[in-house]
């Protein structure tokens, strides 16, 4: 008789399960990015309507975010940018070392969007000295923050882990 037994990924396993996510929001960013800046020539054009449906909208409205989170830590100085997009990428290095040991595929997933979308907005920090925020949701006379695609990447990695945090049942011994 033989005894099936499971065998945690390998730390390469979690990688390769994390890291196309990462790799993907990180291009789907980018080229968002590109397409507003250089195709729809947004910062020349305002805001732009793009849905409007009964009290809900989304528009394209330009905003260059010089802060993290909501603004916060906005400074105009060269070096303000580089201490951001440091810390930033050391983030996004402790989450890739996570990423690694990750307990379950789902985490591994999180932490992918959740670097890629920390990489795609350092690369913005580093090319532009801000990130590049250009989708605003609204409802009800109710504004939601400017935002990109490397943001929403971040907001539903760490919804995710939080929910995997609260509702899954550790690991244990069968009886």
């Amino acid at each position: 008789m033989s005894s099936a037994v499971a065998v945690a990924p390998t730390r390469l396993g979690r990688l390769r399960q994390g890291l196309p996510l990462a790799a993907l929001l990180l291009l789907v960013d980018q080229a968002s990015k590109w397409w507003v800046l250089h195709s729809l020539d947004l910062p020349a054009r305002g805001n732009q309507p793009v849905l409007a449906a009964g009290p809900f909208g989304l528009d394209l409205t330009m905003v260059w975010n010089r802060g993290v989170t909501f603004g916060l830590l906005s400074g105009d100085g060269p070096l303000n940018h580089l201490l951001l997009a440091l810390l930033a990428g050391g983030i996004a290095l402790f989450l890739l070392r996570w990423m690694a040991r990750a307990e379950t595929r789902l985490v591994a997933l999180a932490l992918g969007a959740i670097v890629g979308g920390a990489i795609g907005n350092v690369i913005d920090r580093l090319r532009f000295g801000a990130v590049v925020d250009f989708l605003r949701a609204h409802a009800w006379g109710w504004d939601w923050y400017v935002f990109n695609i490397a943001d929403a990447g971040i907001v539903c990695g760490v919804a995710v882990l939080l929910a995997d945090a609260l509702f899954r049942r550790p690991a244990g011994p069968k009886d």
